[in-house]
Order: structure tokens, then C-alpha cells, then sequence
């Protein structure tokens, strides 16, 4: 496994237009892209159509699409690569909705040990997306914060590097959007 220092000098130099540099990182981070993706399956249900493989590889190709993108460092990489996990999810839910006929099933959404966890993907997921889509149309670092951990699997110090705070300040976040949350689904 490559270190945190390697992974970011391929960053950096992808950054300015080196493309190599993308070729060279691509295998290094693919086993973590594995695990964030397996992790996202895991609250699928079973015999889902959408494999693991496909999420990483789609994920792949639209991580090489971001033209300009200035990497700040390992943690910033993975948070982009768990938002665009996450699209590539919805957007396959979306697709199973617009096929399955009949109303919406009722969302059941839980909240355990400090992650969110998804009984059954689809309407559900799609609930989720939109809750936390409103939850940072009015607080963006909150919902970004519930990106960054949930989706992205990252720990409250990665979290707070990324967003430049202090690890506190994702504690009482992570808190306060989960607990928001929770009220909206509930609701």
C-alpha cells in the first residue's frame, strides 16, 4: 500500500495536468475505492443488480473526467471519490423507480454507533439523498460532513482535514446532522 505522501505527490501532479500521474494512482487507490464500494453495497439488498466492480469502475471514469481539480490531499480525493459513489447509487436507484410501478414504500432509516444505516436501498436511498440534500442547502458543512463519514467512510480527523476544521467541530456536526436526520425520515 502506498503511503499517504505518495498518494498525494500523484495528486498534486495529476493537478497540473499529468496525466501518467492519474495512470500511476488509479492502481494504488483502487483497493480503497473496492472498500467504499463494498461498503455502499453492503446495505443493498441482496441480489442487487449493480455490482461493486461496476460502482469502482464508473467512479473511475468520471474521477479521470475532473478536469482542474486542485487534489488538496488523500482525504480530499476519497471524500470526491465517496460523492460520486454516492451519485453513481442514486442515479441507479432512480433508474429502478422510474421501472417499478405502484407508490412509494414507507422509509425506514436507523441511526447506530455513529453511521446510518440503510435497511433496504432504492426508495430509501432516494429519501436519504433528498434529506440530505436539504440538509445542506441549509447547513453545508453538516451535510458535507455526513458525506465525508457516511458515504466516504472517512474518520472525524479525515473529515476535519478535509473541511479545514477541527475534529470537535465534525463531532458536534456529525451529531446535529444525524439527529436532523433522523427527524426527517421520520417524519
Amino acid at each position: 500500500m502506498a503511503s499517504p505522501q505518495r498518494i498525494t505527490a500523484l495528486l498534486d501532479e495529476w493537478s497540473h495536468g499529468d496525466r501518467a500521474a492519474l495512470d500511476a494512482l488509479i492502481p494504488i487507490v483502487e483497493a480503497e475505492l473496492h472498500r467504499l464500494a463494498r461498503r455502499y453495497m453492503s446495505r443493498e439488498r441482496p441480489g442487487h443488480t449493480l455490482q461493486t466492480t461496476a460502482v469502482v469502475n464508473e467512479a473511475c471514469i468520471r474521477l479521470a473526467d475532473c478536469e482542474g481539480v486542485r487534489w488538496q490531499n488523500r482525504a480530499h480525493f476519497f471524500g470526491i471519490a465517496a460523492e460520486i459513489m454516492r451519485r453513481i447509487m442514486i442515479d441507479h436507484a432512480r433508474k429502478r423507480q422510474q421501472l417499478k410501478r405502484g407508490g412509494a414504500d414507507a422509509v425506514r432509516v436507523t441511526l447506530d454507533d455513529g453511521a446510518l444505516k440503510i435497511d433496504e436501498l432504492g426508495t430509501e436511498l432516494l429519501a436519504l439523498n433528498e434529506a440530505l440534500e436539504e440538509l445542506t442547502e441549509k447547513y453545508p458543512r453538516k451535510g458535507r460532513v455526513v458525506e465525508l463519514r457516511y458515504f466516504g467512510g472517512l474518520s472525524v480527523e479525515e473529515t476535519a482535514e478535509v473541511l479545514k476544521v477541527d475534529g470537535r467541530t465534525v463531532k458536534r456536526d456529525w451529531t446535529f446532522a444525524r439527529a436532523w436526520l433522523h427527524n426527517h425520515l421520520s417524519a
